[in-house]
């Protein structure tokens, strides 16, 4: 579910997809009431806001939030965050980002440091927990997060913008795993651990041959068993990307 500060961003980003640059958008405090939400929860939107380059702040009189430059990168995540809940969006934003998850494996056999290789065991660690459990919800996060930190070795700026707007996409509006016709939800998240943790073996082992061969295969199971919900509880066809 999208958070409350990821609400008040998109609005601002909005705003500022629509001004000039350097036009100004607001005091914290205007914007903060326009978007209804609590001093705490504005400022971590302000948080992100800044990191995506949507925003500068200016103090003093006449200061406050003022539209970015916006450079080509900062349009591409505006072109992303403009796409909306429908199942033609997510589908396609899914689609994409598969074909980009080669990529990002690829990039990280050649760059992944020990550190990083450390920080997947840990949510791999998180994943094994939530699949044992039978939280089915856990495991999608951390899911993610695996995927987003694998994102995050990438040496493209352009690649790790892309991936991580798809992937936000497909988070905010994605709510379940459904599995495949013969086995409980309880087997599939287990061998979806499995898999993960055989890609992450394979990455620290640097077998780019075994990696690219368990990446197809996640794609593969993705794409025939995972399901999603859309904002209304409905079900369309289509994966997660777990």
């Amino acid at each position: 579910m999208t958070s409350r500060a990821e609400m008040a961003a998109d609005f601002v980003t909005r705003l500022a997809a629509d001004a000039e640059p350097d036009a100004r958008l607001g005091t914290k405090e205007e914007l903060r009431l326009r978007c209804g939400v609590s001093v705490g929860t504005f400022n971590e939107a302000l948080r992100l806001l800044l990191a995506r380059g949507v925003v500068t702040v200016r103090p003093g009189s006449g200061g406050g939030l003022f539209a970015a430059r916006q450079t080509p990168m900062v349009r591409l995540g505006h072109s992303v965050l403009a796409l909306d809940a429908s199942e033609a969006d997510v589908a396609e934003a899914l689609r994409i980002r598969r074909a980009l998850e080669p990529l990002l494996w690829q990039d990280a056999l050649w760059h992944a440091s020990p550190a990083d290789v450390r920080d997947l065991r840990v949510i791999l660690e998180g994943m094994r927990e939530a699949a044992e459990a039978g939280d089915a919800d856990a495991f999608v996060q951390a899911n993610w997060g695996l995927h987003q930190r694998v994102a995050e070795v990438a040496p493209s700026p352009l690649l790790r913008s892309l991936y991580g707007n798809l992937l936000d996409l497909v988070a905010a509006h994605a709510a379940e795993v459904r599995p495949g016709a013969g086995r409980s939800l309880a087997e599939y998240v287990l061998e979806r651990h499995r898999l993960h943790a055989a890609m992450v073996d394979a990455l620290d082992a640097r077998d780019g041959a075994v990696l690219m061969r368990l990446v197809a295969d996640h794609d593969a199971v993705a794409d025939e068993d995972s399901g999603r919900r859309t904002a209304d509880g409905s079900r369309p066809s289509g994966g997660v990307g777990t």
